[in-house]
């Protein structure tokens, strides 16, 4: 109980101290020229740029999800952020101006559907009528979406509750949810021996990390970002070939200890893929999806959102 109120309490402050640092200071407000402002959350190759300080100049806002980076990019606070494959699709529906600079190759295993072995669930079919947790507009939306898709369910089958990862955990841990659909590395934090992975992504969702950027920081500061993406995929790519030193760089800024660090980046950590037109049909399935549910209120042409600028930055 103890390291869940640590957990939980750590989780809430970054994200309140992402959020106040966010647009306080008026020389960084504007788009065109300065500082890049970065926004990244506790887990992606993002982390691993600022940990090996590996972009100097650049400022740094830490967030606890993609929907609360995507506000901030709305807010005109950040220049460039990190989230999963549904924070794209319903910023675009709250009509943020932003564009997508790069993608990941897939990681499928590193979201999942967590329930405690003594609950007797098999399978997820055997949640239907129960309470599922999760962050409303992250990657696990679109994950709970598909999954229930593959069991013939509906989201009126289950009781969706939304909570934050600071939220989720301590939930989870007290019972007052049946399962919580999170992803790393809190996905990590909550694996121990009474915990039981019902489901991940694998065949069902991509569960790619996207790297956005605000429509007038893509305008103004375009080869600024095209030299901060040759450096993601450089930083991404050292990561993947030195997974211990990456684990040993990254557990002092995640704050979190170095074997589950480790566990979590072997299946989270992807290379970079080619920004394509078929990212743009994958996020069109998605962007469709969530409308026909009701779940975004409008429509989103996700093509539009490809910014092909930044394509050549990444290989």
């Amino acid at each position: 109980m103890r390291r869940t109120l640590v957990i939980a309490a750590v989780l809430t402050l970054a994200a309140a101290a992402a959020l106040s640092g966010c647009g306080n200071d008026d020389d960084q407000a504007a788009a065109g020229g300065g500082t890049l402002r970065i926004g990244y959350q506790r887990f992606g190759g993002l982390s691993l740029v600022k940990a090996r300080n590996d972009a100097p100049g650049v400022t740094w806002s830490l967030f606890e999800s993609g929907p609360a980076l995507t506000e901030a990019i709305k807010a005109g606070a950040i220049d460039i952020g990190q989230t999963g494959e549904a924070p794209p699709i319903f910023a675009a529906a709250a009509k943020t101006p932003f564009r997508i600079a790069a993608v990941s190759q897939p990681s499928p295993q590193s979201e999942a559907v967590l329930v405690k072995k003594a609950r007797g669930f098999k399978t997820f079919a055997d949640l239907k009528g129960r309470t599922i947790a999760l962050n409303k507009g992250s990657n696990v939306h679109w994950l709970l979406v598909r999954l229930l898709a593959a069991n013939h369910l509906t989201l009126s089958d289950v009781n969706v509750k939304y909570l934050k990862p600071a939220e989720g955990r301590p939930a989870f841990d007290n019972d007052q949810i049946d399962a919580w659909i999170i992803w790393d590395p809190y996905f990590a934090l909550a694996e121990r021996p009474d915990v039981q992975i019902l489901a991940d992504a694998t065949g069902v969702a991509d569960n790619r990390e996207y790297i956005l950027v605000a429509k007038d920081a893509a305008d103004a500061k375009t080869e600024q970002i095209k030299s901060f993406l040759t450096t993601y995929e450089k930083t991404t790519a050292w990561g993947i070939a030195n997974p211990d030193e990456r684990a040993k760089v990254l557990a002092p800024e995640l704050k979190i200890d170095e074997p589950t660090t480790k566990r979590a980046l072997a299946r989270a950590a992807q290379p970079v893929a080619p920004l394509t037109d078929e990212i743009g049909t994958e996020l069109q399935a998605i962007a469709d999806g969530f409308t026909e549910l009701k779940l975004i209120p409008v429509k989103v042409d996700a093509h539009e959102l490809i910014d092909a600028r930044f394509a050549g930055a990444v290989q």
